[in-house]
């Protein structure tokens, strides 16, 4: 096995990284930010996904994997649509770590027409 998956998924408060050989079925790593931090707010700090990736990199080259497809997701939907902070410093520390990146793709689910957005909370105001 030469060739891997590694599914991003980069939420503001949260990432979680994914290993998988190149069908998909069967999973090789799975690292999130909670398994790095015990901060809640650090989880998806680019520190943890930096660390995250580190983890992903060494079962990877015990495998005997040396080149990865990237799929760095969002939440999305009518959530935030774009990653976040964690997901540039996650793809880096993959490549720092010494593994070939053949493609990134954004797989992000995006919606044709979605549903209503929740509404903001205003508070009461006094006039």
């Amino acid at each position: 096995m030469n060739k891997a998956i590694v599914n991003i998924f980069a939420s503001h408060n949260n990432i979680i990284i994914l290993a998988t050989d190149i069908t998909g079925s069967e999973t090789i790593i799975r690292v999130s930010g909670g398994m790095i931090t015990k901060a809640q707010h650090k989880e998806g700090s680019p520190y943890t996904a930096m660390k995250a990736a580190e983890q992903v990199v060494d079962a990877l080259r015990s495998k005997g994997v040396n080149s990865i497809v990237i799929k760095v997701r969002a939440p999305g939907g009518i959530k935030p649509k774009n990653p976040g902070p964690g997901a540039e410093a996650a793809i880096t520390s993959l490549t720092r770590g010494g593994l070939q990146i053949l493609e990134i793709e954004n797989v992000t689910p995006m919606p044709h027409d979605s549903c209503r957005r929740k509404i903001r909370y205003r508070s009461k105001e006094k006039r």
